[in-house]
C-alpha cells in the first residue's frame, strides 16, 4: 500500500501489540489496538500466545513449531490473558502450553516446541518462479479494478496495513471464476524490522493467518464479498525453519488440497527473496455457506 494509507507507525503499533504485559510468572496480558471494535483477528491471538510461550524459554532455544486451536471468537474491545504451562525442558528441546482467555472463557489453546540450534541434513523444495514484487501492484492500487463492482471490496483493499501486500494475479479472496486452489503473494513489513528473533517469529505468526483459508474458496468461485458465508479459523499449525528476514520481501504461497463438510484445509510456505524456505503453515477452517445471512457477513482481516 502507499505511504498515504499505511505508515511505519502501523508497523510500530503492531510490534507494540505483540509486546505483552507481564502480570506474574508465566502470566501475561495482551492489549488491543486503539479504537478496535470487531472480532479479534486470529493471527493476533496466535502471535500473542506464541510471544507468551517464548517469554518462558531461555536463549539460545527458539521456537520451531506451534499448534493452536481456536475455541471461541475473541473481541477486540477487551485485553486477552495468556497463561503459560512449562511442560518440558530438555537438553535440546522444550515444550510450552498456552491458554488465551477473555472474561474467564478460553478462546485459544497453543502448544509450542523450542530447540537449541544445531546442524543437520538440509533440503527444501524450490520456490516458485514468479514475477518479482516490483512488477506487481499493491492492494490499494488493485482497488481501482473493483470500483463500480464492489464498494466493500474497494474499502477492504484500501484499509491501512502494517504490510505492503502485492498478490501475483487476482487475490484469492476476490476470485470469482473456479480455478486451481493456489495463491501467491509478496509481502513486506513496513517500518524498521525488529532485531529480536522472538518478535520476528511472532510477527510472521501474525501474518500467517492472512487470507490463508481463502485458497480453499478458489475452486468454487466463491468470494466473501458476494456470497453469504460463515468463515473462521479452527486450528493453525506452523513450523519455523530459520530466523525471519523481515527486512525484505517474503513470498507467501498457499494451496488448498481439500474442502468438504463446511471445512477447508490450506497449507502455505514463506520463502525469502533469495529462495530459502522460512516457515510452513497449515490451517483448517470453517467455510460454511449461509444463505440465511446477508452477503459480506464475514470479511477477511487486513493485517
Amino acid at each position: 500500500m502507499t505511504d498515504t494509507l499505511s505508515t511505519p507507525d502501523l508497523a510500530a503499533e503492531l510490534v507494540a501489540l505483540l509486546d505483552l504485559e507481564p502480570l506474574d510468572t508465566d502470566l501475561f496480558r495482551g492489549h488491543q489496538r486503539p479504537g478496535a471494535t470487531a472480532r479479534v483477528f486470529g493471527g493476533q491471538v496466535v502471535a500473542q500466545a506464541l510471544m507468551a510461550a517464548q517469554r518462558s524459554v531461555e536463549a539460545p532455544a527458539v521456537a520451531h513449531s506451534m499448534h493452536a486451536y481456536f475455541l471461541r471468537a475473541g473481541t477486540e474491545t477487551q485485553p486477552i490473558i495468556f497463561r503459560v504451562e512449562r511442560d518440558f525442558d530438555g537438553k535440546s528441546f522444550a515444550n510450552r502450553r498456552v491458554t488465551a482467555s477473555q472474561n474467564g472463557a478460553t478462546i485459544l489453546t497453543l502448544a509450542a516446541s523450542f530447540q537449541r540450534p544445531e546442524a543437520g541434513l538440509e533440503h527444501a523444495i524450490a520456490m516458485p518462479d514468479l514475477p518479482p514484487p516490483e512488477e506487481l501492484r499493491s492492494l490499494d492500487t488493485l482497488s481501482g479494478d473493483y470500483a463500480g463492482i464492489s464498494a466493500e471490496a474497494v474499502a477492504f483493499l484500501r484499509q491501512p496495513s502494517a504490510f505492503d501486500i502485492r498478490p501475483c494475479g487476482v487475490p484469492a479472496f476476490l476470485q470469482t471464476e473456479p480455478a486451481t486452489p493456489v495463491s501467491h503473494v509478496w509481502i513486506r513489513f513496513r517500518g524498521s524490522a525488529p532485531t529480536d528473533p522472538a518478535m520476528r517469529r511472532g510477527l510472521l505468526a501474525y501474518l500467517s493467518d492472512y487470507a490463508l483459508l481463502s485458497a480453499s474458496l478458489i475452486p468454487h468461485g466463491v468470494t466473501m464479498f458476494e456470497h453469504s458465508m460463515q468463515t473462521a479459523s479452527l486450528d493453525h499449525a506452523m513450523w519455523f525453519h530459520k530466523d525471519v528476514p523481515l527486512d525484505g520481501w517474503l513470498l507467501y504461497s498457499s494451496e488448498s488440497p481439500w474442502s468438504g463438510h463446511g471445512r477447508g484445509i490450506a497449507r502455505g510456505v514463506f520463502h525469502s527473496r533469495d529462495g530459502q524456505a522460512v516457515a510452513h503453515v497449515t490451517q483448517e477452517g470453517l467455510i460454511r455457506m449461509r444463505p440465511d445471512l446477508a452477503p459480506r457477513t464475514t470479511i477477511p482481516h487486513m493485517p
